[in-house]
């Protein structure tokens, strides 16, 4: 099975969950990936993360779901976990959500890349930017509009990337929003890696606090927000992760989940 519509040597095993293919990792192998496309000459790799909530979109949004097999999918939190073990009997080798990943990314490179940021309000992306200065000074990071532009200005937006010559851009919208729009806009002239990344931002700003270590270690970092942020987010966890639950079970029993998608060799969306 084939992601993208450029060849490459990145070869990677899959699991599919509710119908997408989704990579099979440890930590070193998902750097070792997100390296090598930064490293290329050309071509680009677009990095997505398959959560609960966004599994609930995809389920509802055709669109979205092919935007998804589009990009290279990696798997966030407990959720696609207890899939992963009732669909092929075990979980993923790795939680290889945004907001985890992105900063230890940032660590692993050890050459010197250029960073473009999108996404988040304005005062959020600029704190953004100064925390990730300090948390990997040798990476320079280059804060290019919030997330609340005006759509039709995307191309103008995508120049200013351009000119800045990143290696790497991270879009930081919300889901479905922020997968659409990249792969709608974002070429390989604009960045070699691009990785979509919720609510990343608001974290590193420290807009939010990160759960306690050991939530996060028991992959309960939803628990934790939604106990700061009932009014915002009991929709998404109250009533999204009984629905997923739903949709794995009933996945399950009507024999649609697939035992291995194999291997896939990954490379660029577009050339």
């Amino acid at each position: 099975m084939t992601i993208s519509a450029a060849a490459s040597n990145i070869a990677v095993s899959q699991r599919m969950i509710l119908g997408m293919p989704v990579v099979d990792l440890g930590w070193a192998n998902a750097f070792a990936l997100a390296s090598d496309a930064v490293s290329r000459g050309s071509g680009q790799v677009s990095l997505a993360f398959l959560n609960a909530n966004n599994a609930n979109l995809m389920l509802k949004d055709t669109e979205y779901r092919d935007v998804l097999r589009r990009q290279i999918v990696f798997p966030d939190g407990h959720g696609v976990d207890i899939a992963s073990y009732l669909f092929h009997g075990r979980m993923f080798p790795a939680n290889l959500n945004g907001t985890d990943f992105v900063p230890a990314l940032l660590t692993y490179l050890e050459r010197p890349v250029r960073v473009a940021m999108i996404g988040a309000r304005p005062d959020v992306l600029a704190r953004a930017a100064e925390n990730f200065r300090r948390h990997a000074p040798w990476h320079e990071f280059l804060p290019v509009s919030d997330g609340f532009f005006d759509r039709n200005r995307s191309r103008e937006i995508l120049a200013d990337v351009r000119a800045l010559r990143a290696d790497i851009l991270l879009v930081a919208m919300g889901s479905p929003m922020q997968e659409k729009w990249v792969d709608t806009y974002v070429g390989p002239q604009d960045a070699r890696l691009v990785i979509t990344v919720g609510a990343l931002f608001d974290f590193v700003a420290q807009e939010f606090p990160r759960a306690p270590k050991l939530l996060r270690k028991l992959r309960l970092e939803w628990f934790y927000r939604l106990a700061l942020e009932p009014k915002r987010m009991w929709r998404r966890y109250v009533l999204g992760n009984p629905l997923f639950l739903l949709h794995v079970f009933l996945h399950k029993l009507t024999g649609r989940a697939r035992k291995s998608v194999g291997n896939a060799h990954l490379g660029a969306r577009k050339c």
